[in-house]
């Protein structure tokens, strides 16, 4: 048994070993022949794909379709990012045009003072003039002949401007200029119809840099801003602005803020210049300033009723006056003060005298100047015929006057 097994495991390693190198040969010999008939076969067509040297080609192509791809990537993605803002500003760029406010009056040694510069909107063509709306501030000194204002246009012209009209309390003031060389007039867009968060596009000449456009969003479309118009250190006025982050430097102001449309949503107006604050600039709105423009084109002053008084507020006034010398009750908070009431006025004709103190317009408290010319300016008109309930000598009283254009 044992000498069987042993013969036959011998035979199986003999006959193993040959056909083991015969087999190695054969693997050789078929490698060999791939490897020379596969450039062969490359040539003819029958492999879907080319051989070549490494990193010779192949690898060029990738790159090159990478290269291909990223910039098609980038230039998608810069131009879905930029069309709609480049088209709004490209709509309206050109009837942003820069204000020259050449003031007449001397420095303290004589000469010139200089000039101050601003930005405003070509906003219409009527005949040969174009009708150009700025803020108030920006020409000051022009109604009363103390200065001259010069239009630049974008492409560097410069070119005289006639005064319109102007309005302190809004601070917004119309001009006109040769229409010989103006192409694009702006479009005013809807205000009211806003939201926080939408894109703003603010266009200018801040400091004296033409065409300068800045970019941000809609922060806020209620902002009461107090207005000190005597210099008297209380507020004279609220002024309803937008709120935006689109930066609004000085050389801004009268300028144009843009929603995505390329229409003309505000007109830039100020913003909080304090080294702690960054990104608080405000706007006339649309809505609030077209019909000021209008009364600005059509009589040179916007028309409002008017009660013919001169006013104080209470609180400008020492408290211990307010019972001593007025006689008003402890329980009176505010009030308007009648310093002076013009003759044959609303105010007047309705038996009102100075030291009466206003308390109510129609049933609706009035605490200080700046509400009772806000309810005269947003809750009546001309002609309207107001009571107005006051106190005289302590005595609490009431009238009915009506309004008229009068100025007080």
């Amino acid at each position: 048994m044992g000498y069987y097994d042993g013969g036959t495991r011998s035979g199986k390693e003999k006959r193993g070993a040959s056909s083991g190198i015969a087999g190695f040969i054969g693997a050789i010999v078929g490698a060999l022949i791939v490897v020379f008939s596969i450039p062969v076969l490359s040539s003819t067509g029958f492999l879907p794909y080319d051989i070549g040297p490494a990193g010779s080609g192949g690898e060029e192509a990738e790159e090159s379709d990478a290269e291909d791809m990223t910039e098609e990537q980038v230039e998608s993605v810069s131009i879905e990012h930029n069309s709609d803002v480049t088209e709004a500003v490209d709509r309206v760029h050109d009837a942003v045009v820069g204000i020259v406010n050449m003031n007449q009056s001397s420095d303290m040694f004589g000469g010139p003072a200089g000039e101050g510069t601003g930005s405003g909107i070509v906003y219409k063509i009527e005949e040969d003039r174009a009708f150009v709306v700025t803020n108030q501030h920006v020409i000051e000194g022009a109604s009363t002949g103390q200065t001259e204002v010069d239009v630049t246009l974008t492409d560097g012209s410069r070119v005289p401007a006639e005064f319109v009209g102007e309005d302190e309390l809004t601070d917004l003031a119309v001009l006109t200029i040769d229409a010989e060389e103006v192409e694009t007039v702006a479009d005013f867009g809807s205000s009211d119809t806003l939201r926080a968060g939408e894109p703003a596009i603010a266009i200018g000449n801040p400091l004296a840099f033409e065409g300068s456009v800045t970019l941000g969003i809609i922060s806020s479309i209620e902002r009461s801003i107090p207005v000190d118009i005597s210099g008297d250190g209380q507020p004279d006025w609220e002024a309803e602005v937008l709120q935006t982050d689109a930066a609004i430097n000085p050389g801004n102001s009268g300028g144009a803020l843009v929603n995505i449309q390329g229409e003309v949503i505000g007109i830039n107006s100020m913003k909080i210049a304090q080294n702690a604050v960054e990104g608080i600039g405000f706007a006339i709105p649309a809505d609030l300033a077209q019909p000021v423009i209008e009364d600005l084109e059509q009589y040179g002053e916007v028309q409002r009723p008017q009660m013919g008084i001169v006013l104080r507020s209470l609180q400008e006034i020492p408290s211990f006056h307010w019972e001593s010398t007025l006689g008003l009750p402890e329980d009176v908070k505010g009030g308007v003060y009648i310093e002076g009431v013009q003759p044959d006025s609303p105010a007047q004709d309705g038996g009102m005298e100075e030291g009466d103190v206003i308390v109510e317009l129609d049933g609706e408290e009035i605490r200080d100047a700046n509400e009772l010319r806000r309810y005269l300016y947003t809750a009546v008109e001309i002609g309207d015929t107001m009571e107005v309930t006051f106190y005289r000598d302590g005595e609490l009283q009431s009238t009915e006057i009506t309004l008229s254009e009068q100025v007080f």
